[in-house]
């Protein structure tokens, strides 16, 4: 047998990869295998998250059909919704008091509907998932029109404490994930009316799970593929990573995303990013001498290979109804150009696909140009402390209306508002995680970043100019990962990595990192401490703003009282 046979017996192969396995752990330890957790671990990292989904599903499926009015931007979904459904593409609606547009349509009359095609400004994937709501429970009725998006909420309430489960191992930590976002006043509102921003909201937790599978995949393979490697030192790039699967399917669910609104597609470029940095990251703590360049030749390229072909594929695909119908907007443009004998641009394309090209350019025009007076217009840099919330609904009731209502007159509103103890403290949050990412390069801490990078970078970098504080459901998952992971490392249920071995810390380039761990009974009891305030407030807000979130009459001095800032 030759030395470098004997190197690669099967048992120091095992003990070689567990040894590698923990120095990635040091740069952010995670659960990787879930069967290798104790058995009550296991039970509760469900149990835990399940349950509080199950009090996110009353919060957002009890009543949903009130009101029985088309609030806000339902006027454009579940309209569209309905027609895509019945014709396979969205059509106009012949309104003729404009005063009260909805008035047949809630009934189930559909008279002014037309077959003239209209102009869309977002994918059909989210109005496809609205239509099949109402395929169940009936188009005259808010439960039909509104039960996809309250699925969809709750289903992401469980995703958050899957994905807490999996960054912080602890069951108490992902039920605390979960029930920040049940509990959270964007996530509600935006689960009870059905616009596409909480669809997305879903698209992108799912996204990011997946993310996060991926990163768990690499480090795995890294760790097996080094292990087999009689000397690890003499590849300076270190091991390729394979098929991306995990990657694969981040950018399908991405790409359907985008189906839903364009703002997908920031998050599909953050998550890239994201891929690359981690193999760095990884590469680095396993001692690779040249870890960029190992991410970018061995990573970089396969990660490019698996996410951005199944993202814009996945969006293609979910105008599978656009293609299909000769009637859809702009469907014939290509050809009736040629037929015409005009100049068709692009004419190299295939006319159905040139046809489509063009009314994507028509949304992207449309969106780069959107001018708005509305009165419910944000600036994106108060979006983190919820400064001016979106009113969705709003409609004054006396006593003999609702048996709920004790006063003479009461009031009945959805704002989509977050819950301020939520986003307040995860504003504080957001800067200990920014710290503990910097100093100890915890990836962890890395990933919910990226999870704000995708999902509110682009508008404070100026995306577009019309823009609402809603859009900040699809931040509320890591605003509620960030409070969740700060307050973790005040209880010390998290830790932070320790220096990678001095063998990987030897060969390889850069600053390491670096455990900070209080171990005194006193700190971690100040921490419990804490962790109790921070929990029972956000429960106590979320139940005192719930009225206001679920239409729930209530005393005009109720509302009044949570204004607790001028715009609100």
């Amino acid at each position: 047998m030759t030395v470098d046979s004997a190197r690669l017996t099967l048992p120091s192969v095992a003990s070689t990869e567990q040894r590698y396995r923990r120095w990635l752990d040091d740069a952010g330890p995670m659960v990787h295998h879930i069967r290798a957790l104790p058995t009550r671990t296991r039970i509760w990292g469900w149990a835990g998250p399940l349950a509080v989904t199950g009090v996110a599903a009353v919060i957002r499926m009890t009543n949903l059909d009130h009101p029985h009015h088309i609030a806000f931007d339902e006027t454009y979904y579940v309209r569209d919704a309905f027609t895509l459904d019945h014709f396979g593409f969205a059509t106009d609606w012949d309104v003729k008091d404009e005063d009260n547009p909805h008035q047949f349509f809630i009934r189930g009359d559909h008279r002014e509907m037309t077959d003239k095609a209209s102009f869309v400004v977002h994918g059909d994937m989210g109005k496809w998932l609205i239509a099949m709501g109402m395929r169940l429970f009936g188009a005259d009725n808010g439960l039909g029109w509104r039960f996809a998006v309250a699925l969809a909420g709750v289903l992401t309430v469980l995703m958050v404490g899957r994905i807490a489960f999996r960054l912080f191992g602890n069951p108490l930590l992902a039920s605390t994930a979960a029930a920040f976002v049940t509990l959270d006043g964007e996530a509600i509102a935006q689960s009870r009316v059905a616009i596409l921003d909480g669809l997305l909201a879903f698209f992108i937790v799912a996204a990011f799970w997946m993310l996060l599978m991926d990163h768990l995949f690499v480090r795995r393979r890294l760790a097996a593929a080094l292990a087999k490697q009689p000397d690890p030192r003499h590849d300076p790039w270190g091991p390729a990573i394979g098929v991306r699967w995990w990657l694969v399917a981040c950018g399908i669910t991405l790409g359907l995303g985008a189906g839903v609104k364009w703002s997908a597609f920031y998050v599909a470029a953050a998550f890239g990013i994201a891929t690359f940095l981690y193999d760095v990251v990884s590469r680095r703590a396993l001692g690779i001498r040249w870890p960029i360049q190992g991410a970018i030749m061995r990573g970089g390229f396969p990660a490019a290979l698996a996410l951005i072909p199944a993202t814009l594929a996945a969006y293609v695909a979910s105008w599978f109804s656009w293609f299909q119908h000769d009637g859809a907007y702009l469907h014939n443009w290509a050809a009736n150009l040629r037929e015409s004998g005009e100049a068709v641009p692009r004419g190299w394309l295939p006319d159905t696909f040139n046809s489509w090209l063009e009314f994507q350019l028509r949304i992207g025009r449309f969106h780069v140009g959107l001018q708005s007076e509305h009165s419910a217009l944000s600036n994106p840099w108060g979006w983190l402390l919820q400064i001016r919330p979106t009113h969705f609904y709003s409609q004054r009731i006396d006593n003999a209306e609702s048996a709920f209502c004790v006063t003479e007159t009461c009031m009945m509103r959805i704002t989509s508002v977050g819950n301020p103890a939520l986003w307040w403290l995860g504003f504080i949050a957001l800067f200990v995680v920014i710290a503990v990412a910097v100093r100890t390069k915890d990836l962890r801490a890395w990933l919910i970043l990226a999870g704000y990078a995708g999902t509110y970078l682009p508008w404070l970098l100026g995306a577009r100019a019309t823009v609402f504080t809603f859009y900040t459901v699809v931040i509320t998952p890591f605003v509620a990962l960030a409070l969740t992971f700060a307050i973790g490392l005040l209880t010390q249920q998290i830790t932070l990595g320790a220096p990678p071995s001095p063998y990987a810390a030897a060969i390889s380039a850069g600053p390491q990192p670096v455990r900070l761990r209080a171990s005194d009974s006193y700190t971690q009891a100040i921490g419990w401490k804490v962790y109790v305030a921070v929990v029972t407030l956000v429960i106590a807000v979320g139940l005192i703003y719930l009225p206001v979130w679920t239409a729930f009459p209530v005393p005009e001095w109720w509302y009044q009282g949570l204004r607790l800032l001028p715009k609100w």
